[in-house]
């Protein structure tokens, strides 16, 4: 039996495979499962098994899995490309007999009311429909999605957003990463769902004045219309249907849907989650 990791190059697979490795899973009982070998080097070089597993490549798939792994699917990154990508992976792992299939979707899950999570609801239904024993990992916004995109706020001194006082109960990427780690070397996951956010949810206007505090700038918060900030982001150069579900996001924030609070991250992790104000720290280093 091997732990896989789809995605495995990406910026959760790693830090999954990472967080496995200080789990204490030897080496060479982890497979990274990838689209490209060769960006996965470093992980072979490490004695990590690298298979090809590409969403978009059924035959790929085929032969990524065997009876008896417990396999991580971590969502492909494009809405409304999703789902045959999903299902190609969740055919692969049913003919193949793996043990488990975890999967990160989103919060809420089935209850979830807004765009981005359409495909994950789907994805959910092709899994229990396949009979696999599961487990979903119903993930919250990563922090990293918010202080990766530092440049525009910093240079207009503002978080721009269509969310109210909503608020977002984020969490960092390794403690997402983390809690995978643990379903899928633990017992008494299987077949279960877990509602993952951080401890503590924070609005924008707590956000801006975070980055007011460790800047020593003053950041305001806007909140503009949803009309306007599709505007601002399609301005900006992004595909008005990507620009959509932003929007989409912040409606749903502003609605309460995003601000977590089950505590079911830092339990699954055995510790608290990473603070805004940490992730904030560690992206105005970089």
């Amino acid at each position: 039996m091997s732990i896989v990791v789809t995605g495995a190059t990406g910026h959760l697979g790693r830090l999954v495979v990472e967080s496995l490795l200080t789990a204490g899973v030897p080496a060479d009982g982890i497979v990274a499962g990838v689209r490209n070998e060769e960006k996965a080097a470093g992980l072979a070089a490490r004695g990590i098994e690298v298979r090809v597993a590409d969403y978009d490549r059924p035959e790929t798939l085929a032969a990524a899995f065997r009876a008896g792994d417990r396999v991580l699917l971590i969502s492909a990154s494009e809405p409304g490309r999703r789902v045959p990508q999903h299902s190609a992976v969740i055919d692969a792992a049913r003919a193949a007999g793996v043990a488990q299939l975890a999967y990160t979707g989103v919060l809420g899950g089935p209850e979830a009311d807004f765009d981005l999570a359409a495909d994950h609801k789907e994805t959910e239904r092709l899994i229990l429909g396949s009979g696999l024993p599961f487990t979903f990992l119903r993930n919250g916004f990563y922090t990293e999605v918010y202080t990766e995109n530092l440049a525009p706020v910093l240079e207009h001194s503002a978080v721009v957003a269509n969310a109210g006082e909503g608020r977002i109960g984020s969490a960092a990427r390794a403690d997402f990463a983390a809690a995978a780690a643990a379903v899928l070397t633990g017992e008494g996951h299987l077949n279960t769902a877990y509602e993952l956010s951080g401890d503590t949810a924070w609005s924008f206007a707590e956000y801006a004045a975070e980055l007011s505090r460790q800047t020593g700038r003053t950041i305001r918060y806007d909140n503009v219309p949803g009309e306007v900030r599709l505007g601002i982001l399609t301005g900006a150069g992004l595909p008005e249907a990507l620009a959509a579900i932003l929007v989409d996001v912040d409606h749903a924030a502003e609605r309460g849907r995003l601000a977590g609070g089950t505590g079911d991250l830092a339990r699954l992790i055995g510790r608290p989650t990473t603070p805004l104000a940490e992730s904030v720290a560690e992206a105005l280093k970089a």
